[in-house]
């Protein structure tokens, strides 16, 4: 018994550091794991274990309005010369060559759904995404596809309406005020780059200006010009009519267009210059289309050349004063229309509501933002004798064509 007494204390005592050891030795390979994070496999490939949190403020907005942003497709009638091993074998022309027309992809583009009216849904896009459309196909952020029915399109203002049916949509998209934007805030766009290939691509950057005017040529070879506000968040072609939205996941505007190259001969490479149609002009355009399909526009009832165009021989037999080297200049006056008696055959708009004025697009820009019963303040020049009349904006362009 004293034995193992005499024993048995040593022995504990080895157990003991034994023991204490082999914790020691898990402790401190558990801590090597913990401080690198990795773990491999059997054929050396690290792995990170460490988690962390990644939601943000932008996947945060962008999960709020990515569903309700879609595809646009445009489909026409194009001519396809092929060769038909049917038509080949059982006759259909010379060497068995057949010239068929049917419907195929014209161009790719963007949208944003805004409303659910019962079994019909709407969408915004621009016009020059549907425009000559014989069929529009939306496809819907989880790639089913469902024709779309053109409502309204506006060219002026680049924007369009479609309707689809609303069954499985679950998300629209909300309106902010574009008023209250502010420069250097978050702009984040969503849309179709390249088409639908790339369809909800996500791009981020900042508001980089606000009211600028964009000037663009459609295919009808119609001048536009729009107010925009101007973005460096990556846009590309297929994005216009996307959602541009703010930090709150709200859209603040519709992508339209960007600068890629300067129109200087030297064709200069350009970075971070889109632009899209503000939220605030958008809601006006889209409660008129969906209304009428179309959108009433006061009319001054005049055809006009802006003064740059003309040769320096027209300038002069003008009379105007030589320091005047910018305006618009009066082609023609309809009778009965609002400016039928203020202003005459080679009068030479320089303001209208003191905001200068030197091209079409300057005025029609100016005209535009007011409302059918306005007045405008005109400012021009009748030979060396600089005039203002106060004109009231009663009639539309509606009535404009019926006295073409």
């Amino acid at each position: 018994m004293k034995i193992l007494k005499k024993w048995f204390k040593p022995l504990l005592v080895l157990v003991g550091g034994f023991l204490a050891g082999l914790i020691g030795a898990l402790v401190a390979l558990n801590m090597v794991n913990v401080q690198t994070g990795n773990s491999t496999n059997s054929s050396g490939a690290v792995t990170s274990n460490v988690s962390y949190k990644n939601t943000t403020d932008t996947t945060e907005a962008v999960s709020k309005v990515q569903d309700a942003v879609v595809s646009v497709i445009n489909y026409r009638t194009q001519s396809n010369n092929s060769t038909d091993f049917y038509m080949q074998m059982f006759g259909g022309g010379e060497d068995g060559q057949e010239s068929s027309n049917e419907l195929s992809v014209y161009s790719e583009g963007s949208g944003v759904i805004y409303k659910v009216d019962g079994k019909s849904a709407y969408l915004v896009t621009n016009t020059h995404v549907v425009d000559g459309a014989e069929q529009i196909e939306i496809m819907m952020s989880d790639g089913s596809k469902v024709v779309g029915e053109l409502v309204g399109a506006d060219t002026y203002s680049d924007i369009a309406v479609v309707k689809i049916s609303s069954e499985n949509i679950s998300t629209v998209a909300e309106f902010a005020d574009s008023d209250k934007l502010t420069v250097g805030e978050t702009a984040i766009a969503i849309g179709s780059p390249l088409g639908t290939e790339y369809a909800n691509s996500v791009t981020q950057g900042i508001v980089s200006s606000l009211s600028r005017t964009v000037t663009l040529t459609n295919e009808s070879g119609e001048t536009i010009s729009t107010n925009a506000i101007q973005t460096d968040a990556a846009i590309n072609p297929g994005n216009s009519g996307g959602a541009l939205i703010n930090i709150e996941g709200q859209v603040i505007g519709i992508n339209s267009s960007k600068i890629s190259s300067t129109s200087s001969q030297s064709g200069e490479s350009v970075e971070g210059m889109g632009f899209a149609i503000p939220a605030n002009d958008v809601v006006t355009i889209i409660n008129q289309l969906e209304t009428n399909g179309k959108v009433i526009r006061p009319a001054l009832g005049i055809s006009m050349v802006a003064l740059s165009d003309l040769s320096t021989n027209a300038i002069a037999q003008l009379n105007i004063p030589t320091s005047i080297t910018s305006g618009v200049v009066v082609a023609s006056v309809q009778e009965s229309m609002p400016a039928d008696g203020k202003l005459e055959k080679y009068d030479v708009i320089t303001e209208i509501d003191g905001k200068e004025v030197t091209s079409t697009s300057d005025l029609q820009s100016v005209l535009y933002g007011h409302a059918v019963g306005d007045s405008i303040k005109v400012t021009f020049y009748r030979g060396t004798d600089k005039k203002t009349a106060t004109i009231e904006l009663a009639k539309t362009t509606q009535d404009l064509s019926t006295n073409n």
